[in-house]
């Protein structure tokens, strides 16, 4: 793959509601905070991708109402419905045609003027899944038995992601819900759908991102600290839940693997200093790190126990504090990448990491974890 970089990155603050702000406010405060990053302006952006859902927004065409405020005025522009790093894999594209020397990726999502178990429950099969009542909530807590069942992960092993990403959030100025919690704490709070717990699960959120990619030639003139994509690769499951097995996270592991093998890591334990990935479930971080390569089946919750994802241990895990503690759904995903540019370049100030050279995003879409896209970046090119 030809060398392609972040050369710029914005987001704004998560809250549970900002009801001050639109969604064209939010796209503007992060396409705004990305181009100062970059010492850019929006004449040197060749085109824009913007990543939103009809759904959420409750209007069609839900990419319309932030074309102004990323300045896409003049530009070739495309939409993704979908996570953020599904929208950032569709801009890597656009400059690897050929045809564009940067992109702006953004991304938005308004949890507050959202119902979410109704949305949610629209991505299911519509004549015998849907009026189960299936959504995120449930459809997760049925993947997170399956998972606890076949692996003999506890309740309490899923509680420490909790207690870990709420409590790395009081170093993340941006984070929604940083909190002191114990394991206790997250064990008695109420059961939502059994076995996820309230502190368990992400909780609603509004906010905006906002990246610039591009390519060596341009990279190397607008910035002296480029973080350059390694490798990337999505992979996608069975749509069915029942023609699924909800505890293996395949998808993943085949995406990992292929962004692995372009990034020339074969061993992601030792050659991979920190990870960010979609922790929308204490029980998904769990298994993600599984899929990811970090340890075996099951044996994420002993990985975690033993302080190894902590941010001072061996392979630091969402020290932003993960979507467990701020979960604008699409964004989430995005947030996740800049994240790791943050602490590939240095700047990630209270929550920054010693010696991070080359860090891995991950996202999803999807029910239970459908899709996955794998990034991995690197300070060198």
């Amino acid at each position: 793959m030809e060398p392609v970089a972040v050369v710029g990155v914005g987001m704004t603050a998560m809250r549970r509601e900002r009801r001050e702000d639109g969604y064209a406010d939010l796209v503007y405060e992060a396409v705004r905070l990305a181009l100062e990053d970059a010492g850019m302006t929006i004449d040197q952006v060749d085109n824009v991708v913007t990543v939103s859902n009809d759904f959420f927004d409750g209007r069609t065409i839900s990419s319309m109402a932030v074309q102004d405020a990323c300045g896409s005025y003049d530009k070739n522009v495309s939409t993704v419905e979908g996570d953020g790093t599904f929208g950032a894999f569709y801009g890597l594209m656009r400059i690897l045609s050929g045809s564009f020397g940067t992109t702006l990726v953004c991304a938005h999502h308004k949890g507050s003027e959202s119902v979410m178990p109704l949305i949610t429950n629209a991505m299911f099969e519509p004549v015998y899944e849907r009026f189960l009542g299936a959504e995120a909530v449930t459809s997760s807590a049925l993947q997170a038995r399956a998972y606890m069942d076949k692996f003999g992960v506890t309740e309490e092993e899923c509680a420490l992601v909790s207690v870990k990403n709420h409590g790395n959030a009081f170093r993340n100025p941006l984070a929604q819900l940083p909190l002191e919690l114990t394991v206790e704490e997250v064990m008695s709070s109420p059961y939502v759908a059994e076995p996820l717990k309230v502190l368990d699960c992400c909780p609603i959120s509004d906010g905006a991102s906002a990246v610039i990619l591009a390519s060596a030639e341009v990279a190397e003139k607008i910035t002296s600290k480029p973080v350059w994509v390694k490798g990337v690769a999505h992979c996608c499951d069975a749509y069915h839940l029942g023609d699924r097995d909800l505890s293996d996270a395949r998808a993943l592991r085949d995406a990992a693997r292929r962004a692995y093998s372009m990034a020339g890591i074969s061993d992601p334990r030792r050659e991979i200093d920190l990870v960010e990935l979609y922790d929308a479930f204490s029980y998904m971080e769990l298994m993600w790190l599984e899929g990811l390569g970090f340890c075996g089946p099951g044996e994420g919750g002993k990985l975690t126990a033993s302080g190894a994802t902590a941010p001072e241990g061996e392979i630091p895990v969402n020290p932003s504090g993960g979507c467990l503690s701020g979960h604008p759904v699409l964004v989430a995903g995005l947030n996740r990448i800049i994240e790791c540019v943050l602490q590939i370049s240095g700047e990630a100030g209270e929550r920054q990491v010693d010696g991070v050279r080359t860090a891995v995003a991950h996202g999803i879409n999807g029910p239970c974890g459908q899709s996955h896209c794998v990034w991995v970046l690197g300070g060198e090119k």
